[in-house]
């Protein structure tokens, strides 16, 4: 089944299955793939699935839609294609892609290595994690981040995302024009990595990040 892999700055924020023949994206609450960044439109975009062909077309939008690179109107997506609004990078990701003739050892390597790395993703080697809020009317409350991708902050203030990767645990910017710290230090367009102890400040809330 065909999916989209939503991305800023390298750092995963959400993955959408294309389920329905038309799925729709933009700024707007009621798309189907919404992404609350002004650098988006309200109706930016339309994906739209005939068999197994899959096709994406801009809707007038302000800053326009780019694959690969190029500014496009209407394009069919191929597997890999990164299709481009605004900071956001989106990948297409067809699974049904039929692997090379004849390449069973390969195609069994390959789906070993999903499966591991699916496994690191939920259990990473090492260990589990948590937010630790440290000031404000939370304080004291801990947060355990079960998932890849947690997202913490105030939407249309500053969001930061937290993201479990297989040697640990990353934070970077989402939006906002206030960046968060971490231990003092402003992140910049890079994720940062995180170590046990650490302090994150963002939107004026300071928080410990915890590693069992």
């Amino acid at each position: 089944m065909p999916k989209m892999i939503v991305s800023i700055d390298g750092v995963v924020i959400k993955e959408v299955q294309l389920t329905k023949d038309r799925t729709t994206l933009g700024r707007r609450p009621y798309n189907d793939i919404v992404i609350d960044n002004l650098a988006v439109s309200g109706e930016h975009a339309v994906l739209q699935m005939s068999g197994s062909e899959v096709f994406i077309e801009d809707l007038n939008s302000t800053n326009g839609t780019y694959v690969n690179g190029k500014a496009i109107k209407k394009q069919q997506l191929q597997n890999g294609d990164t299709v481009e609004i605004g900071k956001y990078k989106i990948k297409f990701i067809h699974d049904s892609a039929a692997p090379a003739p004849g390449s069973p050892e390969r195609t069994a390597v390959i789906n070993t290595s999903q499966v591991a790395e699916g496994a690191v993703d939920t259990a990473p080697p090492v260990g589990n994690a948590a937010i630790k809020v440290m000031s404000g009317a939370a304080a004291g409350r801990e947060v355990p981040l079960v998932k890849v991708v947690t997202t913490i902050g105030k939407p249309g203030v500053t969001v930061a995302a937290i993201t479990k990767r297989p040697h640990g645990y990353v934070v970077a910017l989402v939006e906002g024009a206030m960046p968060p710290t971490v231990n003092g230090t402003a992140i910049g367009s890079d994720a940062v990595n995180l170590r046990h102890g650490d302090l994150i400040e963002l939107a004026g809330t300071q928080m410990q990040f915890i590693q069992q």
